[in-house]
């Protein structure tokens, strides 16, 4: 066990997670997603047990979003009004604001087929157990910002 991480994040997510480079993505996704076709020739994780929420927040407590801009894409509801969200998709982009990471305006909502091409560049896939249908996000890596450089010109690293 490590201090201060979220015990979901699998050894294996952690390393995955950290491999990804800035505006790479991460497609957390629901339990019926396409994901073993989508997702062929990247990594693919499972996390059976989990619901899209608790997922998201772990992956999010680690995981930097690429701001200013949209880095949050979730997959809208077919057959609904634009600007409908489902009450899941609208808890997730609570989490995201709650969480600093990004702003209602910068979740965006993609056409199902269009999310389906966002998915296949993404850099990995994290299939949940969530049942809930079109309960699924794709997160763009931001950056870290390192210490402010010392004032004799050395870095503070």
């Amino acid at each position: 066990m490590l201090k201060g991480i979220d015990p979901l994040l699998t050894p294996e997510l952690l390393k995955t997670l950290a491999e990804m480079g800035h505006g790479d993505a991460v497609a957390v996704v629901d339990a019926n997603f396409t994901a073993a076709s989508l997702g062929h020739g990247k990594p693919v994780l499972r996390l059976p047990g989990a619901g899209l929420a608790r997922a998201c927040e772990a992956v999010l407590s680690v995981f930097p979003l690429d701001l200013p801009g949209q880095p949050v894409s979730f997959m809208a509801v077919s057959e609904q009004p634009e600007g409908y969200r489902s009450a899941l998709q609208r808890e997730l982009v609570a989490l995201c604001a709650s969480a600093g990471a990004a702003a209602p305006g910068q979740c965006e909502a993609v056409e199902r087929f269009a999310f389906y091409e966002q998915v296949r560049q993404a850099y990995a896939i994290v299939q949940t157990g969530e049942l809930q249908p079109y309960a699924n996000f794709l997160f763009r890596k931001g950056v870290l910002a390192g210490t402010k450089p010392r004032a004799t010109g050395e870095a503070a690293w």
